[in-house]
């Protein structure tokens, strides 16, 4: 029996409150006890179910840590990555709703930010040292490397850890493995929140490389735009040149250096604006 997955077993006992099932390998085998069978409950036969029948079910255990078997897809299965809604957080953990009765827990351990009733999270589903099926919030490992993704493509997926050495961990699709570097982060970001970027790279193990900013020939015209609101709000003055340190610029602009710089640059060719040794200076 696959804890936490849906397989096809055969029918090899009725009662009147379901039926049992066993792989149909070992229904052939006639030294096979009850610990080979999982009971299928009689709430979840739509249909006339004989012995021999193969039926396909998913396997978990109920609220008594029993195995049992269900015709409901549920949301989630072993080893893959879905959001799910937290309907409760107790001393143990928070609870989510999978699409079965017992819902599914989160284990404090497990959680990489602290969640409450009603958030929308992105988890996978493991089997914990107990035999248990829980949630964890850890999906780095769980995640893809075979998207069809190429460079400068435009992505979208979900922030699932912040890093403030590397950047921005994001699963592409909620399926595939990226970063945003954190000299790519030209703004705040949040565990669960859903960002569009660019492939800047893919790297050889299939693994993105993102930017939340656009190719430089695009996101020029939006620098601009932002310099040009900065010196109107500054009375059309600010002390900001191409010799100012690149954290500086990225605290003030919310760009990088040299994308200040390009900028800087396109608004003196157009007489936009003066650059001087003090800063640059708006030609009204």
């Amino acid at each position: 029996m696959r804890l936490g997955e849906e397989q096809t077993l055969q029918v090899v006992k009725r009662t009147d409150f379901g039926v049992y099932l066993t792989d149909p390998i070992k229904a052939e085998d006639k030294n096979r006890t009850s610990v080979d069978e999982v009971l299928l409950p009689r709430n979840q036969i739509k249909d006339e179910l004989k012995v021999g029948d193969e039926v396909k079910v998913f396997i978990y255990k109920d609220s008594e840590d029993r195995l049992i078997a269900t015709r409901i897809t549920p949301l989630i299965t072993r080893g893959e990555i879905a959001k799910l809604t937290v309907t409760a957080v107790t001393k143990v953990g928070a609870f989510m709703n999978w699409g079965l009765p017992k819902d599914l827990l989160l284990p404090f351990a497990e959680q990489t930010v602290k969640v409450k009733e009603g958030d929308e999270i992105l988890v996978s589903m493991y089997i914990d040292n107990s035999d248990r099926l829980c949630a964890t919030m850890k999906i780095y490992e769980f995640l893809r490397t075979d998207s069809p993704y190429k460079k400068n493509d435009t992505v979208k997926g979900t922030v699932y850890e912040l890093n403030d050495r590397f950047g921005a961990y994001v699963a592409v699709d909620d399926m595939y493995s990226a970063l945003i570097p954190a000299r790519e982060l030209v703004k705040k970001l949040h565990e669960g929140d859903e960002v569009e970027a660019r492939v800047m790279d893919v790297k050889e193990d299939g693994k993105l490389d993102l930017s939340l900013r656009k190719q430089a020939y695009e996101q020029m015209g939006e620098d601009s735009e932002v310099i040009i609101s900065k010196l109107e709000e500054a009375g059309g003055e600010l002390p900001y040149y191409d010799k100012t340190d690149a954290e500086t610029i990225k605290n003030v602009f919310n760009m990088s250096k040299a994308a200040f710089k390009r900028a800087i640059g396109r608004l003196y060719k157009e007489r936009k604006i003066e650059i001087g040794e003090s800063g640059i200076k708006l030609i009204r």
